[in-house]
C-alpha cells in the first residue's frame, strides 16, 4: 500500500511534463501489448497451418488444384501468394509485350520474388514498433525520472528545508519513471526476440517453397507429379 501511495501521491503532485511523460509510456505500453498480441496469434497460426498446407499442396494432381487447396488451408495467406504467383506466371502470355520475351524460367522466378518478398514483409510487419519501443522507453522514463529529480530538489531549495529526509521522498517517487520505462520496455524487447525467431522459421520455409514450386514449374508439365527436394536429391545421387 505505501508502494501505490507513493505513486499515487507522485502522480498527483507531478507537472504537465511528467503526465506527458507517463501518457506517453502508457501508450507505448498499450501499442506494443496490443500488437505483440495479435501478432503472436498470426505466427502461431501460420507456424501451425505451414506443414499441412505445403504437404497438401504437393499432394494435389495439378499445379491448379494444389493453389485451390492452399487457398482453403493457408488462411493466414502466408505460402498461398506464391503458389498463385507461380500459376499466373506459368499460364499467362501476353503477345507483344515485354514479359513474353523473357523466358519461362526467369520469368517465374521473377513472379516468385515479387511474391516472396510480399510475404515476408508481411511476417516482419510491426517488428520496427516492438523494436523501438524496447528501446526507448528506458530512455522515456529515465526523462521522466531527470524532471522529477529536478522538479523536486527546485521545490526543496525553494522551501530552504535541505535535510536528508526531506530529499529522499521525492527523489525515490522519481524513480519510478525508470522503473514504468523498464516495465514497459521489457516485454517489448522479450517480444521482438520470440516473434522474430518464429518470423526467421517461417521465412525460411518460405524460400524452400520457393525453390520447389520454381523447379516444378520451369521443369513439369502439369500433368508431372509435384517434386520433392528429398526425392530430387536422391534421384541426383544414384546418377
Amino acid at each position: 500500500m505505501a508502494g501505490g501511495s507513493g505513486i499515487i501521491h507522485y502522480l498527483q503532485t507531478s507537472d504537465a511534463i511528467t503526465h506527458g511523460v507517463a501518457y506517453v509510456l502508457l501508450a507505448m505500453s498499450i501499442a506494443s501489448w496490443c500488437f505483440l498480441l495479435v501478432k503472436s496469434w498470426f505466427l502461431t497460426r501460420a507456424k501451425r497451418q505451414a506443414t499441412r498446407a505445403i504437404a497438401q499442396f504437393w499432394q494435389a494432381p495439378t499445379l491448379s488444384e494444389g493453389v485451390a487447396t492452399l487457398r482453403r488451408v493457408d488462411r493466414e495467406r502466408v505460402f498461398a501468394p506464391l503458389a498463385e504467383a507461380a500459376l499466373h506466371a506459368a499460364e499467362v502470355d501476353i503477345p507483344g509485350a515485354l514479359l513474353a520475351r523473357v523466358e519461362r524460367s526467369e520469368r517465374v522466378l521473377r513472379a516468385l520474388r515479387q511474391a516472396l518478398n510480399a510475404s515476408q514483409r508481411r511476417l516482419e510487419f510491426g517488428q520496427v514498433l516492438l523494436a523501438s519501443v524496447g528501446s526507448t522507453a528506458p530512455f522515456v522514463g529515465l526523462l521522466g525520472t531527470v524532471w522529477g529529480i529536478y522538479h523536486a530538489l527546485g521545490s526543496i531549495a525553494a522551501s530552504g528545508q535541505a535535510q536528508i529526509e526531506n530529499v529522499a521522498g521525492p527523489v525515490g517517487e522519481a524513480l519510478i519513471m525508470t522503473a514504468f520505462g523498464l516495465v514497459v520496455a521489457i516485454p517489448a524487447v522479450l517480444a521482438y526476440n520470440v516473434l522474430g525467431r518464429l518470423a526467421r522459421q517461417l521465412s525460411e520455409e518460405l524460400d524452400g517453397f520457393a525453390h520447389d514450386l520454381h523447379v516444378y514449374v520451369c521443369a513439369s508439365s502439369e500433368h508431372v507429379p509435384p517434386p520433392v527436394r528429398a526425392q530430387q536429391a536422391a534421384h541426383e545421387a544414384h546418377r
